[in-house]
């Protein structure tokens, strides 16, 4: 499919929107991650076939969508409260549709938000390399309990300052490990052949990020424990702290359950059980100092978590799939798009040819 762009009024904000297919195709909605935008769903769109209504929204402060602030207190709330206005738009879905929804990374966090909230409106959730339930960092168990009262060293004080202002720079290159495209190749995914022409298209797209206090990464606060930062009450990285989301008990008690796939690379780097983005995790390896141990500030079990609450879901009558890919990184969509595919179909009742 070819995608065309359209821009919605939804939950007082001007949102960027990427739509293809026909208005009457089976409905799908697909939620980007962090520092990225719906442009990340390009490669994947032109794979998809013309039975779908595909529609990629760019998330407040990413990509062509309005730099709107993002209010960390309300974890994720803001981006998913905007996502839930753009189901009622006539422009993009016919009345009433129940979309299959994928997101990927941040995305995931914000689509389960969504089934907690709106669940009837949702026909199955297909959840990309997922940031956990218990949110990204700061805890030491499958039940999401605090390493520390405060979660220290999560949120916006844990971003590399150098990436964040090569990100506002515009940096295209490919000098040192902290530009935009060395984080691209190096943390997106394995295998930086698998970007193979669509590099560019992806780099620009992490360029659009808006970069600030009430953005990426966000305020960060002084904390008494390692490693002297906690998370701030603005901006997206204090969003996905466990302080501000944290939906374990709500999504196993979702009303209604629609069916979930899960699916992720099993050399993810950023959503893992040994992720290089969770500061419990370089303390242990000594890149981060003065780390106080395992005792005190495990790494985030990121994977086991989600599974757990995934379990409880199942137990209290939803399905759920896991669907593990060997080799693959932190985007499946764009390292292994036809298994990606297969399984997006899979959940729209589509066969493999639509």
């Amino acid at each position: 499919m070819r995608s065309a762009r359209l821009t919605v009024q939804a939950n007082g904000i001007t949102q960027a929107v990427r739509v293809a297919g026909p208005p009457d195709g089976v409905p799908v909605l697909l939620v980007h991650g962090n520092v990225s935008s719906s442009a990340f769903w390009e490669p994947l769109l032109a794979r998809l076939p013309e039975t779908l209504r595909a529609v990629a929204p760019d998330l407040r402060g990413y990509g062509e969508t309005d730099t709107a602030p993002v209010d960390a207190t309300r974890g994720l709330d803001d981006f998913a409260d905007d996502v839930a206005a753009l189901l009622d738009a006539p422009e993009l879905f016919r009345p009433g549709a129940r979309p299959v929804v994928a997101g990927h990374s941040l995305g995931g966090g914000v689509t389960m938000r969504l089934l907690v909230d709106r669940p009837e409106r949702i026909a199955g959730l297909l959840l990309e390399a997922p940031v956990s339930p218990y949110g990204f960092g700061g805890t030491r168990d499958l039940d999401g309990t605090p390493a520390t009262p405060d979660f220290a060293g999560t949120g916006a004080g844990g971003a590399n300052p150098d990436f964040v202002a090569r990100l506002a720079a515009g940096d295209r290159s490919a000098d040192g490990p902290t530009s935009p495209r060395a984080v691209l190749r190096a943390a997106y995914v394995a295998d930086p052949a698998s970007l193979g022409d669509d590099e560019d298209l992806l780099v620009e797209s992490m360029l659009t990020t808006a970069t600030g206090d009430d953005n990426y990464p966000g305020t960060a606060v002084a904390s008494p424990h390692w490693p002297g930062t906690a998370a701030g009450p603005r901006g997206v990285l204090n969003a996905l702290a466990p302080a501000h989301f944290r939906l374990a008990d709500e999504l196993a008690a979702a009303p209604v359950k629609p069916p979930v796939t899960w699916v992720r690379g099993d050399a993810d780097v950023i959503v893992s059980d040994t992720s290089l983005f969770d500061l419990a995790y370089l303390g242990q390896l000594g890149m981060v100092p003065g780390w106080p141990g395992e005792r005190e500030c495990p790494p985030q079990p990121m994977v086991g978590q989600t599974r757990a609450v995934l379990d409880r879901y199942a137990a209290a009558g939803g399905t759920y799939r896991e669907v593990v890919l060997p080799g693959c990184g932190h985007s499946p969509h764009l390292e292994r798009p036809a298994e990606f595919v297969a399984e997006l179909l899979a959940l729209a009742g589509q066969n493999a040819t639509g």
